[in-house]
């Protein structure tokens, strides 16, 4: 167990209507007032404005899923970090496995998009994890060091400290598979060690590394008790306040 705070976020992905998340955001904010906790949901674009009438004042940070790389202009069906200021975004997740993966952004587009979100003010929780084959074959560590060191570069020391980085194994993200507690933290260890190679030991040692992948009520004291293991991105479970808070409660 480490002196650093735990952080529980929610990525409500591609889910919801308006009428929706307002009531799943006013269960959660009344269901965690008092969580010792930090937390966080992220609604998907069109739920901003109405999830951050409800969470404003409360201990729920308002997240966004995505960002434009450029501040404004001639881009036809993107968001840009301006757009999300003015929604009271205060966090933007960069880099999650589905914009790599599904939507092709590589490590230059992602480095892009959280060098712009820094310069804006807002925190970033910025996603690396392996595909099945790249674990099986042993390239676990190289996959997620190449993507922690291309996702910073550029980043200042003095920023850092507005970054959270997500470990999600792509091989456990809603398919129920979840990484053993054990596997989970030697590679939050394996990310510490690299933080610490380009900031030094002080900024590894502060840095919060959330876990992602098939989080449950079930699993996450477990996941949680591990020395390297700062919190939780969570998917599926983010949807529901039945399944959302127990985990964000655990203790």
């Amino acid at each position: 167990m480490s002196a650093r705070p735990y952080y529980i976020a929610g990525n409500w992905k591609m889910h919801k209507t308006r009428p929706e998340a307002a009531e799943l955001a006013r269960a959660l904010a009344a269901a965690l007032k008092g969580g010792k906790h930090r937390y966080l949901a992220a609604p998907g674009f069109t739920l901003i404005e109405t999830v951050a009438s409800i969470v404003k004042g409360t201990n729920i940070r308002l997240g966004a899923q995505n960002c434009a790389p450029e501040e404004q202009g001639a881009h036809t069906g993107e968001v840009s970090v301006l757009q999300l200021k003015d929604l009271g975004v205060d966090t933007i997740i960069l880099g999650h496995s589905e914009r790599r993966h599904v939507y092709k952004e590589d490590d230059a587009l992602i480095n892009k998009k959280v060098k712009l979100a820094l310069a804006h003010g807002f925190e970033v929780i910025l996603c690396v994890g392996e595909l099945l084959e790249e674990r099986e074959s042993g390239r676990a560590e190289a996959v997620c060091e190449t993507q922690t060191v291309k996702g910073l570069e550029g980043v200042a020391a003095s920023d850092l400290g507005r970054v959270v980085i997500a470990y999600e194994p792509v091989w456990a993200i809603g398919t129920g598979k979840t990484a053993t507690p054990e596997d989970a933290d030697a590679i939050h260890a394996y990310i510490r060690k690299v933080v610490g190679r380009l900031y030094g030991e002080g900024a590894a040692e502060k840095i919060l590394i959330q876990y992602g992948g098939s989080v449950k009520p079930e699993n996450a004291a477990q996941l949680m008790a591990k020395e390297n293991i700062d919190g939780a991105l969570v998917g599926g479970a983010a949807l529901k306040a039945d399944s959302f808070v127990p985990i964000a409660m655990f203790s």
